[in-house]
This record gives C-alpha cells, structure tokens and sequence, in this order.
C-alpha cells in the first residue's frame, strides 16, 4: 500500500473536498485522520500528518509500521524560494534538507547527515525538479527567504525533508510533491497578510492538481536513495 502524507489542515480539507468525503467519514489515529481508496487499480491511504517536524516524522512512523507502506507521496503546498519559479508551479524535489539543524554561526546551514537525494524513474515525464528545504520555522520573514535564496534552495516548507529522511531509514520509498502556493514579502514594504491570503487561495488549486496530475505519476514511479 502506498501513503499519502498531508500535512496542514487547509490542505486536508482540500483533499476532503476532491474525494466528497467529511472529516466524520475517517478514521481518527494519534496524529490527525486517515482514509483510504483506489487510484489506477492501486490501495492509497491518505493521512494529515500534522504541521513541523516532530508530528509529521511521528505520523510518518506510525503508518509504516501500523499499514506495511512501501513508498510514502508527500503532497502539499509550500513556499517559493528561487524566483525563476512562480506560484501554482508544481515540483517533484530531487533533493530534500533540513536546514535548522546546525549552528549556523559556525558550521554550513546544511549538512550532509540530514539531507536525503533521489533517483526517480519518472517514465520520462517533464516535471519541475530542484531543492526542498525543510525547517520547524515556516519561511515567512524577509531575511530568512533571502538566506535559503542563497543557499540555493528552491522550495520550502515545514515537513518533507524530515519524512523522507524517515522513509529512508525505514528503507522505504518517497516522493516530494509540493506546489508554490505563495513567496514570501519583504516585511517593510508589504503586510505578510499578502503571502497569507495567496497562500489560502492556492491551496485547493494546488491539491486538485496534485491529485489529478502528479499522484498517478507518482504511483507508478520508482525511486532510488542517492
């Protein structure tokens, strides 16, 4: 079977939303609500993980031990970073890191022990690929997106790099999709409720996509720990 990890609220009612279902028609477990169904032939079991770090590795260890995953799909929103890029794009990261786990004041921002690369057979699909950097701290201040800018991530959010890293001690596959839902605003010159309200309306526009464009990529997809 495979997961579908989903971490913030917004997004899971989004997910609700394109499956017709209600939070009453899942199953409750420690960390938030699962449900399952059929994509292309094959058992899928969505489950909100939870928002940071702590709560998605957690979730994330549940469900591989209560449900024998083989590949974990960690699908949601996050922030833009590389301003090549635009809101609604959507990316399949090839690499994943953790950049809130150093003295950055004396050691690099990223280190190599918390950071996990792939290798995905992607029947040769074009898809936006790059960096995803993960951190408990959402990316919302102006001097933080200017120093993950400089670090060369592309994406950020507040999950991902830490569930793959759990995927693969538990030797089990993960794919990244994540959609820009928002960039974050210089605080001087604009009011953060600018990137909050983008980031509200693209959600839904974002998971819809997902689930009708990219799981079924995902599914078939294999993948490989560099």
């Amino acid at each position: 079977m495979t997961g579908v990890s989903i971490a913030a609220k917004r997004e899971w009612n989004a997910v609700l939303d394109k499956f017709q279902m209600n939070i009453e028609s899942c199953t409750k477990y420690p960390f938030g609500e699962y449900f399952t169904t059929e994509i292309k032939g094959e058992s899928v079991i969505f489950y909100r993980c939870g928002v940071r770090k702590v709560n998605s590795s957690a979730a994330t260890q549940y469900m591989i031990d209560h449900f024998n995953l083989k590949k974990i799909i960690v699908a949601g929103t996050c922030a833009g970073i590389d301003d090549k890029f635009k809101p609604l794009d959507i990316f399949i990261p090839n690499k994943a890191v953790q950049y809130d786990c150093t003295v950055k004041e004396q050691e690099p921002l990223i280190k190599d022990s918390f950071t996990v690369s792939f290798d995905m057979d992607l029947s040769g699909s074009n898809v936006l690929t790059g960096t995803i950097g993960t951190a408990d701290k959402a990316v919302v201040m102006w001097k933080d997106y200017l120093e993950l800018k400089e670090n060369n991530i592309t994406i950020a959010d507040t999950e991902s790099a830490a569930i793959s890293y759990i995927c693969k001690a538990n030797n089990v596959e993960s794919i990244i999709i994540k959609g820009i839902s928002d960039f974050p605003t210089n605080e001087q010159e604009t009011s953060n409720e600018e990137q909050l309200n983008s980031f509200i309306t693209n959600i839904p526009i974002i998971m819809n996509k997902i689930v009708d464009e990219y799981l079924p990529l995902a599914l078939k997809a294999t993948v490989k720990y560099n």
